[in-house]
């Protein structure tokens, strides 16, 4: 008996030809997503020697051309250079006519909205702010990773419609973010998922130096709960012993850490203020235990910087 075989994308109505401007670990995935979704990319371009290799592993057989060409071949393109680069190469395409006419000018910039593209709108261009709430590890992983994510989404309210239907296909949830909210969106993911890295890379450190032979496999399980929690309770998933008030704890842990990782001190005060100041507000710390902890945290600050990070070194 014959089976029906599903449509293949690449017949559906109105598929875009897609180009890349910045082959780093996001247009590749990007493009690679909107590939499934029935789109062809046709141009790619990049500089340096992990970047090529990156488009050809996850784009293979699209040509790698100068900027320029990518915006002549391409219906939609993507810009995904680093922030403080999007300014520039926005208004030399621009300037030198590169963009054309009716052209989706699409970036990926966390902290920009629609608005840094308006040398290309002026020059016809439809301009799209879509930024993926996901990090990215430039292989095929990330494409399966943009299943579920979350994409800020700024642009003309005209094109509203069209930048949150390309996120679908791209397997994402469009998130509208008002131009003005651009920073502080960024700020809000970049605080959670950048510092966490480094948090998470501290922790794994500590534990090698305490005889860890597995601190991965012991911090798995531990930061798992915690996150989920966190995500399903917000301050209520507070523990340990600044939400406890455990002053003289607090206070071996930063002995130890002075003593074992200098360098790790400053951040465990910043966080352990945080996490009282919270705990406070929420009714989970009790005031006259938190007279006591706060007070080894303002004295650790002091020793902190009286000596500096040399004098902790010596």
């Amino acid at each position: 008996m014959s089976t029906v075989q599903p449509p293949d994308p690449r017949d559906r109505p109105a598929r875009l030809t897609v180009g890349v401007v910045g082959a780093g670990r996001v247009g590749p995935a990007l493009a690679a997503s909107l590939q499934l979704a029935g789109h062809r990319p046709v141009a790619v371009s990049g500089v340096s020697d992990a970047s090529r290799r990156r488009a050809a592993h996850l784009l293979p057989g699209v040509p790698l051309v100068p900027p320029a060409e990518v915006l002549g071949r391409a219906d939609l393109v993507l810009l995904t250079v680093p922030d403080d680069a999007l300014p520039a190469l926005v208004e030399g395409l621009a300037e030198t006519g590169a963009v054309r006419p009716g052209q989706l000018l699409v970036h990926t910039s966390g902290r920009y909205g629609a608005k840094i593209l308006e040398p290309a709108l002026r020059a016809g261009a439809l301009p799209l702010a879509l930024h993926p709430a996901m990090t990215f590890t430039g292989t095929p992983v990330d494409v399966q990773r943009l299943a579920g994510c979350s994409f800020g989404v700024t642009a003309p309210e005209e094109l509203r419609l069209a930048a949150e239907a390309l996120v679908v296909e791209m397997g994402g949830e469009p998130e509208w973010i008002a131009e003005e909210h651009r920073p502080l969106y960024h700020a809000a993911l970049a605080l959670g998922a950048n510092h966490l890295v480094t948090l998470v890379a501290q922790s794994m450190e500590l534990l090698r130096e305490a005889g860890v032979d597995a601190p991965a496999r012991m911090l798995g399980p531990l930061l798992g709960a915690a996150l989920d929690n966190a995500l399903r309770s917000g301050d209520a998933a507070l523990t340990g012993p600044v939400a406890r008030g455990d002053a003289g704890t607090v206070a071996a842990h930063i002995s130890e850490l002075r003593a074992h990782a200098p360098q790790t001190v400053a951040g465990y005060l910043a966080m352990a203020r945080a996490t009282a100041d919270r705990a406070l507000a929420h009714g989970m710390l009790k005031p006259e235990l938190a007279e006591d902890l706060l007070g080894v945290l303002a004295d650790g600050s002091d020793k902190d910087r009286g000596t500096g990070a040399e004098g902790d070194n010596r």
